[in-house]
Formats: C-alpha cells, structure tokens, sequence
C-alpha cells in the first residue's frame, strides 16, 4: 500500500507551470506515495466552509487533511521564506514525528530543520499572495 505525501505550497503557485513541474518531481522522488496536493477544489471548499463556520479555515487541514497524511513536502517562497500556513503544516507532521520535505523552484528536494526555518506572518504571507484588491501576486 502506498503512503500518501501532503504537497503545501503557497496560493500563488496553484495553477502554474511550477506546481506542474514540482507535482511531476515529487512523483518521480517518491514513487511510494500518492500526493496530496492542496490545490484540488474539494481543499478549497473544505478551507472556505470551515472557515465561514468557525472562523479559521485552516482548522479544516489539520483536523481533516493532514491526519490522514504520513508525511509532507513544502516549498517555500523564493527568498527561502515560509509562508505562515505552509510552516503551520509542516509543524503539524513534525510534532507528529512524521517525515517532511522542503521542495525548492528548481526542484532540488532537502530536509529542513524547522528550528532554523523563518517563516512568515498570516499578514505577511498574505501581502506576498495577494494585492490589497485581492488580486493573486504572482510566486
């Protein structure tokens, strides 16, 4: 049976020729998993109803996603910065003793010391994804 692998990554990169390249990378370095990727409507559904519902949407990855994972790899914005919820999953399987990845741009796949990991603040993340229109900021 193959494990499955949660890929977190920042809003701006869903729908891109990165998320292609790095879903097709991370594949082909873990051959025993499925990947879980983020960016699938159902997860974006799930995020908004939790949300309007208890006010935090990212309740609805950690208490229903990420349990079933058995581990995950996460990619940072360029400047090696980890946006606010992308650090919160990774946390989530470290406190877990579960496996995680950082996966960078150019594909190259390492384990990161999350202890040594900036990561960012819900706001700051946010002014990195979107503008104050609400528009998505290219990665």
């Amino acid at each position: 049976m193959r494990g499955l692998l949660y890929f977190g990554h920042p809003v701006n990169t869903y729908g891109t020729r990165l998320e292609e390249i790095l879903l097709k990378k991370i594949s082909k370095s873990f051959p025993n998993y499925e990947i879980e990727n983020s960016n699938q409507k159902c997860h974006q559904d799930g995020y908004q109803q939790r949300k309007e519902q208890t006010g935090n949407g990212m309740d609805y990855y950690t208490e229903e996603v990420l349990p079933r994972c058995d581990g995950g790899i996460f990619l940072p914005f360029r400047d090696g910065l980890w946006g606010a919820g992308v650090f919160a999953e990774a946390r989530f399987f470290t406190e877990r003793g579960l496996s995680i990845w950082e996966i960078f741009p150019n594909g190259i796949i390492a384990s990161p010391d999350l202890n040594l990991v900036w990561s960012l603040t819900i706001n700051e993340t946010r002014q990195r994804i979107r503008n104050d229109e609400g528009t998505i900021i290219p990665y």
